[in-house]
Parts: structure tokens; sequence; C-alpha cells
């Protein structure tokens, strides 16, 4: 799960990471307030989505006055950015962070990630700071820094210097970096985040080291002891259709493909996509029923998928273990009685009870294609999309 800038920066603040005054605002009228409140004679004006390069997409303005402040907030409230990291969709800017200017003398990035593969925390830090950092990895590698966290131990004080050391912050600065690199770490650890990424990470030419940017993502299978951090949840910036499989336990992730799946395991998910796409189909979403799956639970992840208007065929691909056949055929077939189902629907199932369903399936009289293979499921997927297509 991602939040917005200002809710890590204020995650961050408490932490020990020092920030910039500001303040968040709904409307024109609350920016100016909020400017006002914080005082200085410059102010950034920031849209809030959860996307990072705001700034290349028009979604960062320097205002100097009222009516500047006024304008850039009128003009960016209901705006859609369209970055890189959002797609063609975009995301609608539904709230502003007013922030005092600062001056800059430095720009740093500091970042912390999971590596899986080493079972470890790693900070990524480089002096080329407020760039993507995938273009600096490809520019100039020599800049990035890296260094592994041992969780058992955590952070040491010899650890943050290091880095503080390696982002060429002056001898006199080195307490508030080293402040700042603790507090980043205690965040990441305290509320089960994936990532932290403060970037820039800023020396301001009065001394001072900032946050200037932020970001947070966090593990959704933690959520339910971070209450908390499940609170700043924006469902307006995440996939409407993810977020509606979200709320019924149901795992989907939107992709930009006109055949649904329907799949029970991550790894079945994958072969199967990876069968469509050798088919020469392209795959709508991947959604993971789960297992134990109830008829009910199939229906309604029929729904899911018949919402996305872009899919033109579904394939139900199931290995039934923990799940039952029978289960299955009797939620496609309720799919079928409470939907208006108007694609054609592929079923392969396999696994518990496999006769059980098919027969179900076979009774049921409704116009479904069965298959008695992945391979087979996949080339029928495909040639009814294709059917379809062509009107």
């Amino acid at each position: 799960m991602d939040i917005h800038e200002y809710q890590a920066k204020e995650i961050l603040s408490e932490c020990g990471v020092g920030i910039a005054a500001g303040g968040l605002a709904y409307s024109p009228e609350q920016a100016v307030y909020r400017a006002k409140e914080i005082g200085g004679s410059k102010w950034a004006i920031k849209a809030q989505i959860h996307s990072g390069a705001r700034g290349k997409a028009g979604g960062i303005k320097l205002c100097t006055n009222d009516e500047e402040i006024w304008n850039a907030a009128d003009e960016l409230l209901g705006k859609r950015l369209v970055t890189h990291q959002t797609g063609p969709g975009g995301k609608v800017v539904y709230r502003l962070y007013v922030e005092q200017a600062t001056d800059i003398l430095k720009e740093l990035y500091l970042a912390l990630v999971l590596d899986r593969d080493k079972q470890r925390v790693v900070f990524v830090t480089s002096t080329e700071g407020g760039m993507d950092i995938e273009e600096v990895a490809a520019t100039k590698p020599e800049a990035i820094h890296k260094l592994e966290v041992e969780p058992a131990v955590g952070l040491r004080d010899f650890q943050a210097r290091e880095l503080a050391f390696a982002l060429g912050i002056k001898p006199e600065l080195t307490s508030q970096a080293v402040r700042a690199i603790k507090g980043a770490y205690r965040a990441f650890r305290d509320y089960d985040a994936t990532m932290v990424e403060i970037n820039p990470m800023v020396v301001t030419k009065d001394d001072r080291v900032l946050a200037l940017d932020a970001k947070m993502a966090f593990d959704d299978n933690a959520l339910f002891r971070r209450p908390r951090i499940a609170e700043l949840r924006d469902k307006s910036q995440e996939d409407p259709r993810e977020t509606s499989a979200s709320d019924r336990g149901l795992s989907y992730v939107g992709l930009d493909g006109d055949i649904g799946c329907m799949i029970n395991g991550a790894g079945l998910a994958m072969a199967t996509m990876d069968m469509i796409k050798h088919k020469g189909g392209e795959p709508a979403n991947f959604l993971d029923i789960g297992g134990g799956a109830s008829p009910e639970r199939v229906a309604s992840a029929f729904k899911l998928v018949l919402d996305d208007e872009s899919v033109k065929a579904i394939l139900v691909n199931i290995f039934a273990g923990i799940n039952r056949c029978d289960w299955i055929a009797e939620g496609v077939v309720q799919a079928f009685e409470k939907l208006d189902v108007k694609v054609p629907v592929i079923v392969r199932l396999s696994g518990t009870n496999v006769e059980k369903g098919m027969q179900i399936l076979k009774d049921s009289g409704q116009p479904l294609i069965t298959a008695d293979t992945l391979d087979e499921a996949a080339e029928k997927a495909v040639a009814e999309r294709n059917r379809v297509a062509k009107g």
C-alpha cells in the first residue's frame, strides 16, 4: 500500500527526519490560508498523488503571493496528472500540500528497500538526488552506494555515519544526516514498510538536512497490526478494479489485455498468463480467487472481471486442492444466472471433484466452453477473443 507525500513526511518527522513546514489543502482558499500559517515569502504547491515525477508533469508549482497560490491550487485540484509511473490514464488530484520553499545547496538520494534474496534491509544512496534512480544507475553507477543492514542487529551508528560520508555531507552536518538516516530506518522498521524513498534529501543554504520529497510503501499483509497505516489508504489513487477485489478478499492486478483470467494460486496464474501470451493473446488481469473459494466468491470474482469493459473473453483455470471443482463450477453457473455474461467463457478444471464439477457445467445448459489442459484452454480463449474482436 502506498501513501501520499505529506503522510510519509508526517511519519518520518516523528521519527527524527527533518522536513520543511507545510500543510494540507483541499481548495484554493485553504491553500492561501495554509501559506499564511506557514509563513515565509515563497511556497511550493504540490499535487498529492501516488506517483513520482510530479514536477515533470506540472504537479509542483512555486508561488510568491496569494494570487499565484490561488491560481496554482485552482489549476491543480481536479486535474488528471499523467507521469511515466501512472500510465496513460493518469491520476486525479484531490488534495494539495503547501510547503515552505527552501534554498537548496545540494540534492541527495536516500532510500530503503528489502533485498528478499539476501533477507536484508538495504540502504541505497546517491549524491545525484532529484533524478530517477534508474537513470543514475544507468548513466553513473559509481554514484550509487549501497549498505546492507542485518535485521536482527539493526542499523548501527557507524553504518549511519558511513552513509552520511558516502553522501558527501559536511562534517558539521553529520549529526543531522545521521539522525535523518536513523529516522528513516526506524520508520521502515516500525511500520512494516517495504520502501522508504527520500528524493531529494537536501542540504539547505542555512545548513539544514531536510526531506524535500518522500514516498513510503507498506506490506499489505501487515496492515492488520498497523491500524494507523491502514487508515492512510487513499482508494481514489488505486485501480478501482484492484480496490474492489481487495475489499472482497481477492487478489487482483489489472493489466492492459482483453482476456480475463480467474485462477487459484499465483504460480498457476503466472503460467496461465504466460500461456495466453504464447498463444498470441494478452491477459486483462491477474485474479487469484485463493484457496477454499465458495461458489459465491467465484461469482463475485466473475463480476469483477466482467466490470472491465475491455474483456472480450474469460479463461477460468483452476487446479483444485483446497478448492473443489464442484464449488468452482457452481460459482461459474451462478455467475451466468445472476450476471449478464456476454463474453465467451472457457473453463478448465483439474483436481478435487473434477468429474462432479465438469458434470455441473455440462448440465447447466449455459454456453460454456470446456478444456482438459491449460494449452487447450489458452488456445480456445485466444481464438474466442479473436472471434469477438472481429465482430
